[in-house]
């Protein structure tokens, strides 16, 4: 079989690249070996979403006085929680099965590796193997949950952020170790749930990528909710020998033994590279990442590389628009690299938090002279009636010329705010023309006025 495109792996990364060199008029196929969507859609962001939007209902009924509502008898179904996420996940996967439909796109099911000549091989489940090739080979094979060496994974005792998702029963206990936003996101739900939940994280600070002020805030926020935190910590074993897990901490005062029923490793993650024919075909890799110039094309032409396997930001959102940059390239059509410094983070814990660019530390360190603004949700009107007053937004301006270098957020509902500043900095918007756009009232976006107005010491509502 010849295509024009053939992709491998079909997440976030995966499935776009294969919709837009359809779109562009490529015979196009793609390989997946599970579920349509990868891990993202079926084991990562949309079912944690839906754990998360369960224990925010939770949290409600467990606050339904705080809004003048009586609620005499509520419980949770852990079962049925767990349920209603894979449920999601399932309806969106076939979500990806229409549009493969619907934009004439072969799915080749099995497992694929790579061939010198543009070619590759799908092992079905039979065992059946079948030679495929093409003009352009995309490699899309994403991630998997990191083991570290005195942590491995026996999938019931200490497990990877796949199976805290389909748990058989709620653990009374559990150990998290680090502190990113998978990490979080699960300390959070846990606890929302009832479970005894302990983070232990190797920085200083946990969500040690965040702004040091958002940092702070969400520890706070954490321990205010009954999560506890060990920060320069790290796990050096864990004994699974008995009922439950007991982990060995080294702490700045020494040693300490941790016991829950289930220790979640957030360490981190893998690049999925191994066994898919690189070798053979001689693409170059490098620290777990496979090589790539800025249109994402290897060292081996006809091959191209997208998503996690690729430097950059591990985040779906990055890997949907490296596969359409990289298809948009393939097509001739005019492109620009994809730019790093402004790519949001989101982690979808209770607050949110939201960021783009550098932080203040970052800023600081590159020598620039700043602007700083902060507003604080508890002076929002939108945030005070929504019973939601913790967090802030803060933004970072260059001095000299304005530009907006950095914006961090958390806070109720900020991942759905943070776009504007992504396109802000895109189209090089100052401060001052984002004092001068009228935000709606009452709204919690009205923040990001706000601080922009207090970086420039013309705030109203401080």
């Amino acid at each position: 079989m010849k295509y024009d495109v053939i992709v491998l792996g079909s997440g976030p990364g995966g499935y776009v690249a294969a919709i837009r060199a359809a779109q562009l008029g490529f015979k196009t196929a793609i390989v997946e070996k599970e579920n349509l969507g990868g891990i993202c859609l079926n084991w990562g962001c949309i079912p944690t979403k839906a754990l998360l939007k369960s224990a925010q209902v939770f949290d409600y009924l467990k606050h339904a006085s705080d809004y003048g509502l009586t609620v005499n008898e509520f419980d949770k179904d852990f079962g049925a929680v767990i349920a209603r996420s894979r449920g999601v996940a399932d309806g969106m996967s076939k979500g990806i099965q229409f549009l493969m439909k619907k934009n004439k796109i072969d799915v080749i099911e099995g497992t694929g590796k790579l061939k010198p000549g543009k070619k590759l091989d799908v092992t079905a489940a039979d065992g059946k193997t079948t030679e495929y090739s093409a003009d352009h080979i995309i490699i899309a094979t994403g991630a998997r949950s990191r083991e570290l060496p005195n942590l491995p994974q026996d999938g019931k005792k200490v497990i990877g952020y796949r199976q805290a998702m389909t748990l058989p029963e709620q653990p009374k206990s559990m150990i998290v170790v680090g502190s990113g936003a998978i990490g979080v996101e699960f300390a959070h739900f846990y606890n929302s749930m009832g479970t005894k939940v302990t983070i232990v994280e190797f920085m200083p600070n946990i969500v040690p990528v965040e702004d040091e002020d958002v940092s702070k805030q969400f520890e706070r926020s954490l321990k205010k909710s009954g999560i506890e935190i060990m920060t320069n910590s790290s796990v050096e074993k864990v004994d699974t020998t008995g009922a439950g897990v007991k982990a060995t901490v080294k702490t700045a005062k020494g040693e300490e033994i941790l016991e829950a029923d289930i220790l979640l490793s957030a360490v981190g993650i893998k690049s999925n590279i191994e066994n898919i024919g690189l070798e053979e075909v001689g693409i170059a890799t490098d620290r777990d990442k496979v090589l790539v110039n800025s249109y994402y094309q290897t060292n081996i032409p006809g091959y191209y590389a997208i998503g996690d396997i690729v430097p950059g930001q591990a985040l779906a959102h990055v890997a949907s628009a490296e596969g359409i940059l990289c298809v948009e390239k393939i097509a001739g059509l005019h492109v620009e690299p994809l730019d790093y410094g402004n790519i949001p983070g989101c982690t979808y814990a209770t607050p949110e938090i939201a960021s783009v660019g550098l932080t203040e530390k970052q800023a600081k360190e590159k020598g620039y002279e700043l602007k700083i603004g902060k507003f604080p949700f508890s002076a929002s009107g939108k945030a005070k009636a929504s019973g939601t007053p913790d967090g802030f937004v803060k933004v970072i301006f260059d001095a000299k010329y304005g530009e907006w270098l950095g914006c961090h957020m958390i806070g109720a509902g900020v991942t759905d705010m943070i776009a504007e500043a992504v396109v802000a900095r895109k189209l090089e918007t100052t401060g001052h023309e984002i004092i001068k756009s009228v935000h709606p009232h009452p709204t919690m976006s009205e923040a990001i006025m706000e601080a922009a107005a207090a970086a420039y010491d013309e705030v109203i509502h401080l």
